[in-house]
């Protein structure tokens, strides 16, 4: 009885090994999944942002983010058969209001870079159960960069600030300085066991 005890529990023992090892296998996958989707994003809205400063300066540059972040977002992720978006403490556009886990992690990305962790490196993940199903969730700080300041700084022009307050009349993502996160993009996907 002793050695079929034993037996069992070896048995058990290396189910659960397997299993911890897939479960890392996949959350690895979900991160490098995750991360190439942000990867994409950003380059996205870096381009088409780029072109419109080119093309139009500040103004141009605000009125293309107005009508075309969230359709480059939803097309992005659509090809990645995922949910991705960007949040914020301080959001610009109300749709980028976070929920309380995102607020959470954001908190924390800012304590962390209070105590001096590197912005670029700053990035979460989590499996969570929701409404009985499994679900990924990622998210990465996104830094500010000089040339956000020209729409998001301390000292904005008075005509960047007019289209602002018609486009975004609900503004809190001015006052930044470079080096500040700005807020995280997030990703998350769906699954089952």
């Amino acid at each position: 009885m002793k050695n079929t005890l034993a037996g069992l529990c070896l048995v058990m023992l290396a189910m659960n090994t397997a299993s911890d090892q897939q479960a890392a296998t996949d959350t690895q996958a979900q991160t490098t999944a995750a991360q190439t989707a942000i990867k994409d994003l950003a380059g996205a809205l870096q381009k088409e942002l780029k072109g419109a400063m080119q093309a139009g300066g500040p103004v141009a540059a605000i009125g293309l983010c107005n009508s075309r972040a969230m359709p480059i977002t939803q097309e992005v992720a659509g090809n990645r058969g995922l949910s991705l978006g960007r949040v914020s403490l301080n959001n610009r556009n109300p749709a980028n209001q976070p929920t309380d886990w995102q607020a959470a992690v954001l908190k924390n990305f800012d304590q962390q870079k209070s105590a001096g962790k590197d912005i670029g490196a700053l990035v979460w993940s989590e499996t969570a159960s929701v409404d009985g199903e499994k679900e990924f969730r990622f998210m990465k700080a996104i830094p500010t960069q000089a040339v956000c300041l020209t729409c998001h700084g301390t000292d904005i022009s008075p005509d960047v600030s007019q289209v602002l307050a018609v486009l975004y009349p609900g503004d809190r993502a001015t006052g930044y300085k470079e080096g500040d996160i700005r807020g995280a993009f997030v990703v998350t996907r769906k699954f089952s066991d």
